[in-house]
């Protein structure tokens, strides 16, 4: 099966801290998906538009676009109805994640994040389910990974 078939899911990576980037295209290419990565806001949309990802790994905190912007932008577009967007931040309150949902996101997670939790966290939004769930990062919710915030399989914020 050639790499480019059009069943494989394509994942853009919107980034800037490369040791999470690093991790997050270690992990996508594991699970078999297609990505690409984009280091700062400027442009996010633009590549958005021209890519046409299944799905957008978007941090919140980017250098010169932020994440809310970013997200706010896609889904203001009808054409990019069809991109799902999974927002990331290191500042994982409650209000940080509503105000993510609000703006159109399909899902949340806090920083630093477990690898299985985003795993489930991404196939769930690619699967069609696009209620948010609880809390899958370092807060209090279920599948979060709460006491072991660091070591293997986690991904950690510069």
């Amino acid at each position: 099966m050639n790499a480019d078939t059009p069943d494989r899911k394509r994942i853009l990576v919107v980034e800037d801290e490369d040791n999470i980037a690093i991790a997050l295209d270690y992990l996508m290419t594991r699970e078999g998906y297609e990505q690409h990565r984009i280091a700062t806001g400027a442009g996010a949309v633009e590549l958005i538009r021209k890519m046409r990802p299944d799905l957008v790994l978007l941090d919140v905190m980017l250098p010169e676009v932020s994440g809310y912007e970013i997200c706010q932008n896609v889904r203001m577009d009808p054409e990019l109805a069809g991109v799902r967007i999974l927002m990331m931040t290191a500042r994982g309150s409650a209000m940080e994640r509503r105000k993510g949902l609000a703006m159109g996101a399909d899902g949340f997670i806090s920083k630093p994040f477990e690898l299985k939790a985003l795993r489930a966290e991404v196939r769930r939004i690619l699967s069609g389910t696009h209620e948010a769930q609880p809390d899958t990062g370092n807060g209090t919710g279920p599948g979060n990974g709460a006491g072991s915030s660091t070591g293997p399989g986690t991904a950690r914020h510069g």
